[in-house]
């Protein structure tokens, strides 16, 4: 819905969508030589990456190697990890960790001063590096303030994309590969779609947790960015593979509130009802094992029992040290009435984590010139099948630093004036019950058909849900102004149908995909690339 004629823009030198730690890093990384424009939905505090408790895995020990950490990253991947990614990024992590520190982040220490080192699931030493049980709160909020101090940053909050710009869309474009040369977002405060123009546009938009029920993130992990560069012609990975963290606190006062990691790194055992303990039953990592393979044992318990939750019990600890390594969990907590010094945590699993999205090479350059994916919107090979703990906010520092350089190597190409957006022969939506009904009906239908466990049976449902919904948005959108629910919805039911079609072309168990149909790990691990009007085929780049 792009007008013919050019409208003023709003120029920068780079853009930024998204305000997480992916994309604060890189504004502050880049705001040294250009001018920066971050784009953020709502404010600029409420990316995922604040939501995140348990910390940033580094290998900081010396007791403790790069080796190692590639090792408990590839096993966790499920052999689906890109090799040269994870060495990339282990090897990248303690420098991400000092820049942190440079920064200001007060991350949490031992008495002699050194970084206390907690461990995870999957990991097979202490290399986590945290700030008590709060640590992307503590980095966004060291971060944010950095930005808000810096003159070459410009904040856009309440902003949020409707779609790129593409050189191949405008008038006169002849043959020429196409190259990004901006976008359009949708001003709430003023109802107005801006057009923004830069010679590099960089998506650091976060997940989709919100295409489930049930979900760990925020309600701003819709998937935009990934929606947005899969219409402007980029590929996308492995988009199947959705994290369900095992341990979501289940009370009807308690919206998407995680219970970390740590708490079974520190010793919590996960238990029924009637206090018996199951992990060791069906793996001999017990509670340490990955997060698939907990969350798959939870689900196993609570559909065999016909329950609503399993318990994670830290009780056995002292209270002092719940206190010290899990003040905010257990301050939580306790404002609905449980103790967990004295009993044990409902909990459930919930989506947590989308392992592929838009296909990125090291230095964050997706398939299209002067477009960038990074942190979770990405897929740089990183985390294959499963993530491992704590792998995804380090990931976020080591593809912000190497996408800054990548755009810092780039000479700009002039850019032609861009066509404004155009709502000229739309009206105003006489009701919102479509978009509010549409959304509930997806969340339902992704938990139910295409979520921890899957059949065939459960996805055709589910694609031939999605293809109805595609349907009613297209035409909303086409004839009604856009508002951010709407935009959001055409994203969400977008990356459903990414997700269903990836995991309609796996035909095996793998990670965390699980189906009943196929329910074997294939010989060989093959990524799953979605290519813009083709069938999803398995090969990598």
């Amino acid at each position: 819905m792009a007008s013919h004629s050019p409208a003023p823009s709003l120029d920068f030198d780079v853009l930024i969508v998204g305000s997480g730690l992916a994309g604060l890093s890189s504004a502050l990384l880049l705001s040294e030589r250009y001018r920066v424009a971050i784009i953020t939905k709502r404010e600029v505090r409420e990316g995922s990456s604040g939501w995140a408790q348990g910390g940033i895995a580094a290998v900081w020990d010396k007791k403790d190697s790069f080796a190692a950490h590639v090792d408990d990253t590839l096993v966790a991947g499920a052999g689906l990890c890109d090799v040269a990614a994870t060495q990339f990024v282990v090897e990248q992590a303690p420098q991400a960790i000092a820049w942190l520190q440079a920064m200001g982040v007060p991350f949490s220490t031992e008495d002699s001063g050194a970084l206390h080192l907690t461990r995870e699931g999957g990991h097979s030493a202490r290399r986590i590096v945290h700030v008590t049980d709060a640590t992307g709160a503590a980095v966004q909020r060291t971060l944010i303030e950095r930005v808000q101090q810096s003159p070459n940053i410009t904040l856009f909050e309440n902003h949020t994309l409707v779609d790129l710009i593409t050189s191949d869309k405008l008038p006169g474009a002849k043959g020429a590969a196409p190259r990004c040369l901006g976008l359009y977002a949708l001003d709430q405060d003023s109802d107005q779609v801006l057009t923004f123009r830069a010679p590099h546009t960089l998506l650091a938009t976060g997940g989709a947790g919100k295409v489930y029920l049930y979900t760990t993130n925020p309600d701003t992990a819709t998937g935009d960015g990934i929606a947005a560069a899969w219409r402007a012609g980029c590929r996308v990975q492995n988009m199947e593979f959705i994290q369900f963290h095992p341990t979501c606190l289940y009370h009807p006062h308690a919206k998407s509130f995680l219970i970390s990691e740590a708490v079974r790194g520190e010793g919590g055992r996960l238990l029924l009802p009637d206090g018996t303990r199951f992990m060791p039953a069906h793996d001999a990592r017990a509670e340490l094992a990955p997060r698939d393979v907990v969350a798959r044992a939870i689900d196993f318990e609570m559909k065999k029992g016909g329950l609503d939750c399993v318990y994670l019990d830290i009780s056995h600890q002292p209270l002092a040290f719940i206190q010290e390594h899990f003040p905010n969990i257990y301050a939580r907590c306790l404002e609905l009435g449980i103790d967990i010094s004295r009993a044990p945590i409902p909990v459930v699993p919930a989506a947590h984590y989308t392992c592929g999205g838009v296909l990125a090479d090291l230095q964050g350059r997706t398939d299209l010139s002067g477009l960038y994916a990074i942190g979770e919107a990405a897929c740089s090979g990183l985390h294959g099948a499963n993530r491992l703990a704590s792998n995804s906010l380090v990931e976020c520092m080591v593809f912000a630093r190497a996408a800054s350089h990548a755009i810092e190597n780039t000479t700009a190409a002039p850019l032609p004036a861009l066509p404004g957006w155009d709502d000229s022969r739309v009206t105003d939506a006489d009701e919102s019950v479509v978009i509010s009904h549409n959304w509930d009906e997806l969340r339902r239908f992704m938990w139910d058909y295409v979520g921890i466990v899957r059949t065939n049976k459960r996805m055709e449902r589910a694609a031939h849900r999605i293809a109805l919904l595609q349907g009613e948005i297209n035409e909303f959108y086409a004839n009604f102004h856009v508002s951010r629910d709407l935009l959001e919805l055409r994203n969400l039911v977008q990356v459903a149908d990414l997700i269903v079609q990836s995991a309609r072309a796996r035909h095996e168990s793998r990670g965390l995909h699980f189906s009943r149909d196929y329910p074997d790990m294939a010989p060989q691990a093959l990524p799953t690339t979605l290519v813009p009007g083709n069938a999803p085929q398995h090969a990598r780049g």
